[in-house]
């Protein structure tokens, strides 16, 4: 704490926290916890900003994800502003969004910038659409893809790869259910792993790298992975309706080796 209130001068407009993206800190490491820094920015007739980054609206302890703060408990630990991504975490469209005190809302309104910076209303309805969803927290869960790949249990991935592997049975293809590690990645969850499921696949008359790029190079990308000189396909981001495209790629690139 004492990093900040040796710092504040007259000069000092705010007292912002940002939250680590894209990377993690192992180690020796501290931080002011928000709710401290809004006391030291209170005793200092300070307003007190969190830039969250990806703005995690429901709680994933449920799902084995801890440690990752909310825009609420946000809110609730007493930060006077709080910014963060419309899409990511969130599942709405690109927008940034700041919630907080009404004063500081209202004198942002009031700067001219904002004119250049506001969003379309088509974007609004996507976002409003997409906040409803919250309203339940199961049901945001359900409905918005990320959380629902987030949260999906072990087993219906490994599910979805066993009906995977069945359909590229006939194929050609050497095909097997493997035990993963997904990461969750993005800018609020950079090492978070979780339990998966893939399918390893093998192709005679092409090595595991060419593999890799020919699927990356299909019209719709697909995006594998190589482990133990092995190209495995994680199947937690895979929806069963996609299967039909990972076959049709597979079957053409057979095809393609044998003419």
């Amino acid at each position: 704490p004492s990093d900040y209130i040796d710092a504040i001068s007259a000069d000092t407009g705010a007292l912002l926290k940002v939250h680590t993206s894209n990377y993690k800190i192992i180690g020796f490491t501290a931080e002011v916890e928000m709710r401290e820094l809004a006391e030291i920015a209170r005793n200092n007739h300070l307003p007190s900003i969190y830039d969250l980054g990806s703005g995690l609206m429901a709680d994933l302890t449920p799902y084995g994800i801890t440690g990752e703060i909310t825009v609420a408990q946000c809110v609730r630990q007493g930060a006077d502003l709080v910014c963060f991504s419309g899409d990511k975490l969130l599942g709405g469209p690109q927008a940034g969004i700041i919630v907080g005190k009404s004063a500081y809302i209202a004198a942002m309104k009031k700067n001219h910038l904002l004119r250049a910076l506001r969003i379309d209303k088509l974007t609004l309805a996507a976002l409003e659409f997409t906040l409803r969803q919250y309203l339940d927290p199961a049901k945001a869960v359900a409905n918005i893809p990320t959380l629902r790949m987030i949260a999906q249990p072990a087993a219906v991935v490994q599910e979805k790869a066993e009906q995977l592997a069945g359909l590229l049975a006939g194929t050609g293809c050497r095909c097997s259910v493997v035990k993963s590690t997904a990461r969750v990645g993005g800018g609020s969850l950079p090492a978070v792993e979780l339990e998966s499921y893939a399918v390893a696949i093998n192709m005679e008359g092409i090595t595991p790298n060419r593999l890799e790029i020919r699927l990356r190079a299909n019209s719709i990308p697909i995006i594998a992975r190589i482990t133990d000189d092995c190209l495995q396909l994680d199947l937690r981001t895979v929806e069963a309706e996609e299967f039909a495209d990972i076959v049709l790629c597979l079957k053409k690139i057979i095809s393609d080796l044998r003419i």
